[in-house]
């Protein structure tokens, strides 16, 4: 995460994401340009570094010029463009390529569109890098895009905010810091599930739970449920993909929660990379692991008292029991050394009643 002026961003596109874009886009521009001597006409200031990458890449003859528009304020288009550098290069008779750093609304490149179609081109082609493509209002044609994005505020590789940012190679999107995700952990026995049900009230919290999202998508036969029985179902482990498409859903579900609570996932470092790319995506991030901790014994004592009134079998067995546990310590240690990383992880005190341990909780998460 990085801070520019007084806003945070979390990573959004990889620098090499960024380069394979830029590969395949130029393939296509050399075979559509070839012989053609383009005028190649970077939009400033965002698209320098993208019109760089673009000239290393074309084989043949073509010239380059620059013009300066701008309709942005801090995060927020103004919706009037403003010529600053105006186009000083004759386009009469040829072909023009305008590269974007990227396309929203189409504001820009409607007014640009215009001038150059009025100085007498040829052939006029709109190249972009980013394309948000929900966002654009215009009826002109974009020939070429590298990425499409969705409607968010983005800087890095050419874009700023403010004036800052534009010389980083990764783009990173505005984090959404209103949303609170926490990671809850505890051992068999240690009240995960009623502190996941009181938090979830206390702070408007999406709780979801990874087996009851299983049960739920196997129940219902949706795609990814038959995906996931078919692997249950042959006695493989089900592929991580299909856990995160499933959390990812479950996500969408509730594009405006204050947040969520992921209970029964992540369990290894490669699940903890892909919850970390799914909220990515979303603008936000993991904000903490949660782990109540307590005494082994005093575990085993809960559970084989449960196990009274329970039914289940593996609350009666103290060795299962003790088992249980240190299967969860396994797992754990691999988050716990994760999180701790990166100054994500919270071991709470749970002994001692409900309340208590929800006050403990909570101090935590108030302080997010």
């Amino acid at each position: 995460m990085i801070r520019l002026h007084d806003l945070q961003f979390v990573p959004f596109i990889a620098e090499d994401s960024i380069t394979v874009a830029i590969e395949e886009l130029s393939v296509v521009l050399n075979q559509d340009l070839k012989n053609k001597n383009p005028l190649f006409i970077g939009v400033l200031n965002g698209a320098f570094m993208f019109t760089s990458e673009i000239l290393k890449r074309f084989k043949y003859d073509c010239e380059v010029s620059f013009v300066k528009l701008s309709s942005y304020q801090g995060t927020q288009t103004t919706h009037q463009v403003r010529e600053l550098i105006g186009l000083d290069v004759e386009v009469s008779d040829r072909t023009v390529v305008v590269l974007e750093d990227i396309i929203d609304t189409g504001n820009t490149i409607e007014v640009l569109s215009r001038i150059i179609k009025e100085k007498g081109c040829k052939e006029l082609k709109i190249a972009t890098l980013f394309f948000k493509s929900a966002a654009y209002t215009k009826q002109i044609n974009i020939d070429y895009f590298g990425i499409e994005i969705p409607d968010r505020f983005i800087v890095g590789y050419g874009l700023d905010y403010d004036g800052l940012g534009r010389n980083l190679t990764e783009v990173y999107q505005l984090k959404s810091n209103s949303m609170t995700n926490l990671v809850l952990f505890g051992p068999p026995g240690a009240g995960k599930g009623t502190q996941a049900e009181v938090l979830k009230q206390k702070y408007d919290l999406i709780h979801i739970s990874t087996g009851d999202v299983f049960r739920y998508n196997i129940k219902n036969a949706t795609a990814l449920g038959t995906l996931a029985k078919s692997y249950i179902d042959k006695g493989q482990l089900v592929p991580d993909k299909v856990t995160i498409d499933m959390l990812n859903a479950e996500v969408d579900k509730n594009p405006d929660a204050k947040g969520f609570i992921f209970d029964g996932f992540p369990r290894t470092e490669a699940q903890a990379d892909s919850l970390a790319e799914l909220l990515v995506s979303k603008g936000s991030e993991v904000s903490a692991m949660v782990a109540l901790e307590v005494d082994d014994e005093v575990l085993v004592q809960r559970l084989l008292e449960r196990g009274k009134t329970s039914g289940r079998p593996d609350d009666a067995d103290e060795g299962v029991i003790r088992n249980r546990i240190k299967v969860y310590y396994d797992e754990t240690a691999i988050l716990k050394n994760y999180y701790q990383k990166q100054d994500k992880y919270f071991g709470v005190d749970g002994v001692g009643g409900i309340e208590e341990i929800t006050e403990r909780l909570s101090q935590v998460i108030d302080k997010l």
